[in-house]
């Protein structure tokens, strides 16, 4: 309509066309329901006063077909804003809009997007020990991003990459002959480099009551890595993620793709030998140094095989890639993108610079009973996801099969919503005693408990849950009623601005502010009221709040109960 406007005023007096408008929503409620400051932008181009330009627009616009129907009122301000009051039909649509479109509500239709298909790429652990609670920063992270992806229409493929190649996994093998050789950490035999936790007592265990059983080295690496992997699954299970594809690194040195690329690179000139090394010219690219591909004893430097690997996911057909890391691989980052121009160049491939996009996370402290904890008997030096989501789900040894599978669910909400709840560049605290507390400071219990609140109030209602499709919802009028459809009306905003700049943060702030706009309305308007027409309109209204609270807390991978 706005659009229109524009068009027809800029034809009327003979200007440029003028860009499509845009739409905001005011911070402040006291500013309306929508601002446009297209006025502010065409002013100057135009030649003319910004106010004067905004009223003659407002004008127009009131001319326009169906402008009753959609706004009540326009106003004039500051320098040129035009601030908008939706009319109460137009905010009500909302909820009907939700009642239809039910659990796909916010989401854009495959076809949408600007492409068809996106790689993630997240946890990725080494399979040299159980995985830890960064690798569950990196879970929480990957999966709500690869389903917030999904919402605008983009297939999704999630993959993990095993660094089962290199010096970490020639020392787990270690860890475990010395274990079976009867010692332990702290005797004088003991390696320097071995892994020091309670897990490599259990591996060494395992493997000498197995058929595989054989006093040799090669025999203990395999047996070490495939029983790692299986207990990674279990807990990967555990937190409720799942890949589509695990991509060992080791595949690509029997493949031949590392000595290809180290090949290409060469033949186009982008590297050099000195000092005994073979060097890469990631200066070339803007790295502040070139770096080591081979050094002096023939062994590569861990960027290398992560090019070859990207290149296979490019070769793939991935074209959009997100690697979601520690902020650790900061450093990782310039060298796997130059050695990927060069592959490019020598093999006649449009990569962007930028490929692939990075998600860098900063570590997560855990405190509990006040103290920061950073020691698990398992693990030797480190808290795993497990303990992360049994100390947060408040599991106990003497608990029955099912109170274990309820407290593990609730562990799980917790760590995930928590690890999601922040930037993934900020350092996170993770309370494990604010995770176990059942009240409102407890973000997720928040978020969780306005669910089952509704689902409280329905069943207490007890009518036909199809009935509410016809509910007069221009009987919502009140303040509190206002505030919660405006924040409903903004869920698939949120969706796509959050998928755009890969922060699903967003969504975990936007259901914790609907739960608060709920618990307000709640508070505030009686919905079992004796007017069986507002009782309706309330009703429907909770209706639509409920499957927006489902539709944002399963693309977070946390569950909607339905009682608490």
């Amino acid at each position: 309509m706005l659009g229109s406007a524009l068009g027809s005023l800029a034809q009327e007096r003979g200007l440029d066309q003028p860009p499509p408008p845009r739409l905001e929503r005011p911070k402040a409620v006291d500013h309306g329901d929508v601002a446009c400051n297209i006025a502010l932008q065409l002013s100057k181009a135009w030649k003319l006063n910004p106010r004067e330009l905004a009223q003659a627009l407002v004008d127009r616009l009131q001319k326009e077909s169906g402008f009753d129907q959609l706004i009540t009122s326009c106003e004039i301000a500051g320098p040129g804003f035009i601030n908008f009051r939706l009319s109460n039909a137009a905010k009500t649509a909302v909820v009907n809009e939700i009642l239809t479109e039910g659990t796909h509500f916010g989401e854009l239709p495959k076809g949408n997007a600007p492409v068809a298909s996106a790689m993630i790429e997240f946890v990725s652990a080494n399979p040299t020990g159980p995985l830890h609670v960064g690798h569950g920063r990196q879970a929480a992270l990957g999966d709500a991003l690869a389903n917030l992806l999904a919402t605008q229409g983009i297939k999704v493929h999630r993959e993990f990459y095993y660094n089962d190649a290199g010096v970490q996994i020639a020392n787990l093998a270690l860890s475990v002959q010395a274990r079976l050789n009867g010692l332990k950490p702290g005797d004088a035999a003991w390696p320097e480099q071995a892994y020091n936790g309670e897990y490599i007592a259990e591996i060494a265990a395992a493997f000498e009551a197995s058929p595989q059983y054989q006093e040799d080295l090669e025999a203990i690496r395999q047996f070490a890595v495939a029983y790692l992997r299986n207990e990674q699954d279990i807990d990967l299970k555990t937190f409720g993620v799942q890949f589509d594809c695990y991509y060992l690194e080791s595949s690509l040195y029997t493949d031949g793709s590392v000595a290809q690329i180290v090949g290409d690179l060469q033949s186009i000139g982008k590297t050099y030998e000195s000092e005994g090394a073979l060097w890469l010219k990631t200066t070339d690219d803007g790295d502040d140094k070139d770096r080591v591909m081979r050094k002096s004893d023939g062994s590569f430097t861990y960027f290398v095989p992560d090019v070859a690997y990207h290149t296979s996911k490019w070769n793939r057909g991935f074209h959009k890639v997100i690697n979601v890391q520690g902020s650790d691989h900061h450093g990782t980052i310039a060298r796997v993108r130059s050695g990927l121009q060069g592959v490019a160049q020598k093999r006649g491939w449009d990569i962007p610079k930028t490929y692939p996009d990075y998600v860098l996370h900063k570590m997560v402290t855990v405190m509990r009973h006040g103290e920061e904890v950073k020691i698990s008997k398992r693990a030797g030096s480190y808290v795993t996801v497990r303990d992360l989501v049994e100390w947060s789900g408040g599991v106990t040894p003497e608990m029955t099969p099912e109170e274990r599978e309820l407290a593990l669910q609730r562990g799980r909400d917790a760590v995930r919503f928590f690890l999601i709840s922040r930037k993934a560049d900020t350092e996170f605290v993770f309370d494990i005693d604010l995770a176990l507390q059942q009240n409102d400071e407890n973000p997720v219990f928040y978020v969780q408990y306005a669910h089952a609140r509704i689902n409280s109030i329905l069943q207490q209602w007890g009518g036909q849950i199809s009935d509410l499709a016809s509910a007069d919802l221009s009987l919502l009028q009140s303040k509190a009623s206002d505030h919660l459809l405006r924040r409903l009306a903004e869920y698939p905003e949120v969706l796509t601005d959050a998928a755009a700049e890969l922060a699903p943060h967003a969504l975990a702030f936007y259901l914790r502010d609907l739960a608060g706009d709920f618990h307000t309305f709640y508070n505030a308007d009686r919905v079992l009221v004796d007017d069986q027409n507002l009782k309706a309109a309330r009703l429907a209204l909770l209706l639509a709040t409920r499957q927006v609270l489902q539709n944002g807390l399963k693309v977070l991978g946390v569950s909607a109960p339905v009682k608490m």
